[in-house]
């Protein structure tokens, strides 16, 4: 067959262990085969960070902007073991910290659904898309241990000299205290991304906070998410015959677990990371969750929702066999090759990735997997390979749907 033709580039962020072998595997048996892959390439493996004093990662986020759309690897961000294995220079931020501060992007996650994978949740039917907010919070939150008796207060200092201050404790004995923020650019950015995401997907929005207890911090976010919602989305939603609506987070955790699914639920940036891992959780497995950041420009970055898989990297080293689910990365591949086709109109491309994960899940719903999936299926005998048996059978059933 004739491969298929790109004509602009795809951002390719190579990553780090386990998943990096994944990565070259998943190029040479499903990509390169059949598309003339056009990307353009960098690594994100922490020696190269390293060693370019993690510039490689600022010019990844930079070409996203050139090009629109990013693929990137799972990577490694290092701890104090890290420095001592890798010798490091210094403990490299998050390169998904990073790219998202620079995309000023929100992260999607969906769970990859198939037949014989059932959700915990018994109801559960649809997947969820969990929105996360990734600025602030807890996250960029500065920290004190107070060692006894004293007054903590927040200062603000005005250009001009003068202060406001807020009472945070009045400590009569030793605590710790935590100050967070977040600012309103940043959450304007996270609400039009998460409208226009519930528009591309034709999915209903939720956004939970706890606005009753938060009456400043929570509740700007609630009145900003409305004030967009008001002015530049709701004509579009009505339209589209969509619904958002806004309730408290214990609300909508109470709800969830009663619901079909099948809509996107936004969260601030601590919510959105415990309850992406619920979601993925109850529905199967990390390996089976897809994750895109998304910018209110229109960027858009895909990735696998889980690590390096640092164990079966150890294994892999020793030359032992491993099982390793490649899912959540090819779909990271399928919805990057995806809306490259939509934005630069090359339907063969987007035909191409749909035919991807469905070969994909094929391969699972025919009874072929990985160890991981095998403990947890509801098939009668699954056939458990090995990480290339499992990307070679992938690739068995993407050539009949070719």
């Amino acid at each position: 067959m004739t491969k298929i033709k790109m004509t602009t580039p795809l951002v390719e962020m190579d990553g780090d262990e386990m998943t990096r072998i994944l990565w070259k595997m998943i190029k040479d048996e499903l990509l390169n085969p059949f598309i003339e892959l056009n990307t353009e390439y960098y690594d994100l493996g922490l020696e190269y960070r390293n060693e370019t004093d993690d510039k490689v990662t600022v010019d990844s986020a930079n070409a996203t902007k050139k090009y629109g759309v990013a693929v990137k690897c799972a990577t490694i961000t290092p701890n104090a073991a890290r420095m001592t294995e890798y010798n490091l220079k210094e403990m490299w931020k998050s390169p998904n910290g990073t790219i998202r501060a620079i995309l000023d992007g929100t992260v999607f996650r969906t769970p990859i659904v198939v037949k014989g994978i059932e959700p915990c949740v018994k109801n559960w039917k649809k997947p969820f898309t969990i929105a996360r907010h990734a600025y602030g919070d807890v996250y960029k939150a500065s920290e004190m241990k107070i060692p006894g008796p004293g007054k903590v207060e927040l200062v603000y200092t005005k250009p001009d000299g003068t202060e406001e201050r807020v009472l945070v404790h009045d400590f009569k004995s030793a605590g710790v205290v935590q100050g967070q923020h977040n600012i309103n650019a940043s959450i304007e950015s996270f609400a039009r991304s998460c409208f226009n995401y519930a528009l591309d997907l034709h999915q209903d929005l939720w956004f939970a906070s706890k606005d009753t207890i938060s009456k400043k911090y929570d509740h700007t976010f609630k009145d900003i998410f409305q004030e967009i919602f008001d002015k530049e989305y709701k004509a579009k939603f009505d339209e589209a015959g969509l619904e958002y609506f806004y309730t408290l987070i214990d609300d909508a955790v109470a709800r969830i677990m009663k619901s079909e699914g099948g809509f996107i639920w936004a969260c601030k940036n601590y919510d959105g990371d415990v309850m992406s891992d619920m979601v993925s959780s109850a529905f199967g497995s990390l390996a089976m969750m897809t994750s895109v950041l998304v910018s209110p420009e229109g960027y858009y970055e895909y990735e696998a929702a889980h690590g390096t898989v640092q164990r079966h990297y150890y294994k892999h080293l020793k030359g032992e066999e491993t099982s390793t689910n490649s899912v959540a990365t090819i779909f990271a591949w399928t919805g990057a090759l995806r809306k490259r086709g939509e934005l630069d109109k090359n339907t063969e491309l987007m035909q191409f990735a749909d035919k991807l994960e469905k070969a994909c899940i094929d391969t699972i719903e025919g009874g072929t997997m990985t160890k991981d999936l095998a403990l947890i299926t509801t098939l009668e005998n699954p056939n458990v390979v090995n990480s290339e048996g499992f990307i070679k059978a992938i690739r068995s059933n993407l050539e009949k749907l070719l």
